[in-house]
């Protein structure tokens, strides 16, 4: 597979208002490379922006837009924007993403159709947008789209995010192979549990995150959760090594192990999450 480096390289990240977004700026930066970026926060943006800036970065900063990339004119709209002053990208970076959980019997269709569209139709939007020009540029690139460890497991309350997330990982494994001959790699990261602001806003159905229990979970998860900066570097690394599927904590890795090669043990580690779920997010475990 194609390995990338991003010196010099017109680096794409959405979602770079905070979070892994935000921290990947920074690493891009510190590597050379010159920045397009964008996220539906325009607040957010601005100090990404102001951080590159006092990092004495301002000019790896080439362009930076509020985008919502739900809105496919929107982002049609901006790529003829960043190919009309700048160039076709070298690298696409799709980190944007929200999160909702939820049991089938809480969930509504409007979570469901949210998630859906801002974790996978907004990449693809991104990529219809972006990759085209790639193509016709000739002087292959990257693209790296952010799954989730959701993409990988069937973990619990889950199935809008994971129905999203897994539907990245098909495409993302599609264009692996159609965009090699184009000399462009394909990077799938699978987060696992990573401290950024999506803890405190993920979208509980049904659960009252008020509720003692649901606060000492969150603390859990985050003492256990590694950094933005942690896992924008992982995936940097896994660019450009050339890596296909990246994974920014070793428990992830070693349950995508498990599940290709122990699958008897990952039905029972899947059973008892469930139970564990239940448990701490409903009363009786209903």
């Amino acid at each position: 597979m194609r390995r990338t480096t991003f010196d010099r390289a017109l680096t794409l990240v959405t979602g770079a208002g905070s979070g892994i977004g935000r921290a990947t700026a920074h690493r891009v930066a510190d590597r050379g490379g010159r920045l397009v970026l964008t996220d539906l926060d325009p607040d957010g943006l601005a100090a990404t922006v102001a951080r590159l800036e006092a990092a004495g970065h301002e000019e790896r900063v080439a362009l930076h837009e509020a985008l919502d990339v739900t809105d496919a004119d929107a982002v049609l709209a901006f790529a003829a924007r960043v190919h009309e002053r700048l160039a076709p990208l070298d690298v696409v970076m799709n980190v944007a993403g929200i999160s909702t959980w939820g049991r089938i019997q809480d969930l509504e269709l409007r979570h469901w159709r949210r998630t859906v569209e801002v974790d996978l139709m907004g990449p693809i939007h991104v990529m219809h947008a972006f990759v085209p020009a790639m193509v016709a540029a000739r002087r292959g690139g990257h693209v790296v789209n952010v799954s989730s460890a959701a993409g990988l497991f069937g973990l619990p309350l889950h199935a809008p995010y994971s129905a999203a997330k897994f539907g990245l990982r098909g495409v993302s494994e599609v264009l692996r192979f159609d965009l090699a001959a184009h000399d462009i790699g394909v990077t799938l990261v699978c987060p696992g549990a990573v401290a950024t602001p999506l803890v405190g806003t993920v979208d509980i159905v049904g659960v009252d995150r008020s509720d003692p229990r649901v606060a000492k979970a969150v603390d859990r998860f985050e003492r256990h959760a590694v950094s933005p900066e942690r896992a924008a570097e992982s995936m940097l690394r896994a660019v450009e090594r050339g890596r296909h599927t990246a994974f920014t904590s070793p428990d992830i890795r070693f349950g995508w192990y498990a599940q290709r090669y122990v699958p008897f043990g990952y039905g029972i580690a899947m059973h008892l999450l469930n139970r564990g779920a239940r448990r701490v997010l409903f009363s009786g475990g209903r």
